[in-house]
């Protein structure tokens, strides 16, 4: 397995103290993010691409544009800017996240957006990650689907799926596409008490042997199917982002999951 990590693992860290950790657990592979924490709005482009050069890692994506089914507004000029910093920076890839407010995007605007993000994207040479979001609100749930639009945009040579291992849980889906998928996003539930329709961010922790979501059996499944790209740790809740010791906590999540995937292969 290729491993990764989403910077959301460890927040508090600095740019550099991220890239650092990340080589001692023996993790090449890393993701930037907008949001938690905002790197690209604190950080030049140049300096993150020297950061990463002095670190030994490559930057596989940054995490993310939204909305990017809703191509309307000032959307074109923010997906324009956020894959102008990805190529100045040395990232691959834009991950790229639908309408998430309960709110309906009508069908046709889904390929319009995707066409119009593949020439922002070829332009630059990077790659488009299109996350289909499992909550009940959001306006693309499932991998299908948006491998349907990729398809009729013509952007299947920019395009590519984010297999995230909660949204797909979340979504219920079974299908897995290995061959048409650039990245996983991997965290568990351990909650016992919440339901899976009422699963939110909040309680996305690293994985260990207590998860809910199967975490295991899908990188399973999609590594006997062929994939061979980044998996990549992205635990959202605070009590991960809270950690004193979070190199720690990563090391044992890591172990638990390679030994476990490799075990059962």
């Amino acid at each position: 397995m290729q491993l990764a990590l989403n910077h959301i693992c460890a927040p508090k860290l600095s740019l550099e103290e991220f890239f650092a950790m990340s080589r001692r657990l023996g993790v090449e592979a890393v993701e930037i993010r907008n949001d938690i924490p905002n790197v690209v709005g604190r950080r030049a482009p140049t300096e993150v691409r020297r950061a990463a050069a002095e670190a030994g890692v490559h930057i596989v994506s940054i995490n993310a544009l939204y909305p990017f089914n809703r191509w309307s507004g000032d959307l074109p000029g923010r997906a324009r800017a956020l894959a102008d910093y990805a190529a100045e920076c040395g990232a691959e890839a834009l991950v790229m996240c639908p309408l998430n407010d309960g709110t309906a995007v009508p069908q046709d605007e889904l390929p319009h957006a995707l066409g119009e993000m593949a020439g922002v994207l070829r332009e630059r040479g990077l790659r488009g990650l299109v996350e289909p979001l499992g909550f009940p609100i959001s306006s693309l749930r499932r991998k299908a689907e948006a491998l349907a639009a990729i398809a009729a945009s013509g952007g299947d040579d920019v395009h590519y799926l984010l297999h995230d291992t909660f949204h797909h849980h979340l979504a219920g889906e079974t299908e897995f596409f290995a061959d048409r998928t650039g990245l996983v996003h991997v965290s568990g539930v351990t909650d016992r008490q919440v339901r899976v329709e009422d699963m939110r961010d909040a309680h996305r922790v690293l994985v260990d042997g207590t998860d809910r979501l199967g975490n295991l059996a899908q990188l399973r499944a999609l590594l006997a199917a062929g994939y061979i790209g980044p998996i990549s740790f992205e635990p959202f809740a605070a009590e991960i982002h809270d950690l004193d010791d979070p190199e720690a906590a990563l090391k044992d999540t890591i172990a638990f999951v390679t030994s476990g995937v490799t075990e059962a292969a």
